[in-house]
This record gives C-alpha cells, structure tokens and sequence, in this order.
C-alpha cells in the first residue's frame, strides 16, 4: 500500500490472508513470456491470466517500461492473438487492461467486463482514484 494518511488501513487482514494461503495451498504460479504459452502442454486445470503493461489511453499514462523493451501496440496485439489461440483450443483465460476502442477491438468477440479500478500512483494528486479498466475472458 502506497505511503498516505489512512483512517483504517487494512494492512493485513489475518482472514483474507488466511482465505488467500488456503486457495493457494493447490496452485502452481509461474511466470513466463506470453508467447511461450503455445508451447506448452496446458490442460483444462490449467487458468491463465495475463497481465501485460495496460496500453496507454493517453499521452501522459505511457507506463509500459517493465521492461527495457517497452509494450507497444503490436506487442499487445501479438499477445491478443495467443490469447484467442489459447481461448480457440479450450482454455480458460482472463486478461486485464485499459479500458480503450484499441483493447475492444483486440478482443471483440470475447466476454468484456468494464471496471472500475483503484489507483494511488499518479504525478498528479488529481488524477488518483479510480479509472475504467477490463477484464477479458475467453
């Protein structure tokens, strides 16, 4: 949690935390680049999430540095097609990201949930609070 002035910070919550350990007591989490995932031999057990770098929606939230190679549009639409790939053969996906037209047409055609996500990091005081985000599911 960032740095702030909080009335009751929830800092850690021993039921969540506990209800978080027992559900992670049966997964596997591993990380790995995106375009592996053809590669590998995935069963319907297996849930993939991806996470990319969100896409920018303006000129002023460009953070798609997590690496020194940035995540550009094509990088965001090669992962689109392994996502419809991997939703194609079967199996269960979800991925978040801006809420833009660029990210709904990557993704037409598959379920599209809008949301509204809590953000505490911002160069501008104002512009913290919550932003219209997605969720994909496929």
């Amino acid at each position: 949690m960032p740095v702030g002035k909080y009335k009751n910070p929830a800092i850690c919550d021993p039921t969540l935390l506990r209800a978080a350990s027992a559900a992670l007591q049966i997964a596997d989490i591993q990380t790995f680049p995106f375009e592996s995932l053809r590669s590998r031999s995935l069963t319907s057990r297996d849930f993939v999430y991806f996470d990319p770098p969100y896409h920018p929606i303006s000129p002023t939230s460009s953070f798609t540095s997590y690496s020194r190679y940035g995540f550009t549009g094509a990088d965001q639409e090669r992962l689109a097609q392994v996502f419809r790939t991997l939703a194609n053969q079967g199996q269960r996906v979800m991925l978040s990201n801006s809420d833009c037209e660029f990210i709904r047409e990557l993704y037409q055609g598959f379920a599209i949930h809008p949301m509204l996500a809590a953000r505490a990091i911002n160069s501008r005081s104002g512009c913290r609070g919550k932003i219209n985000e997605l969720l994909i599911t496929g």
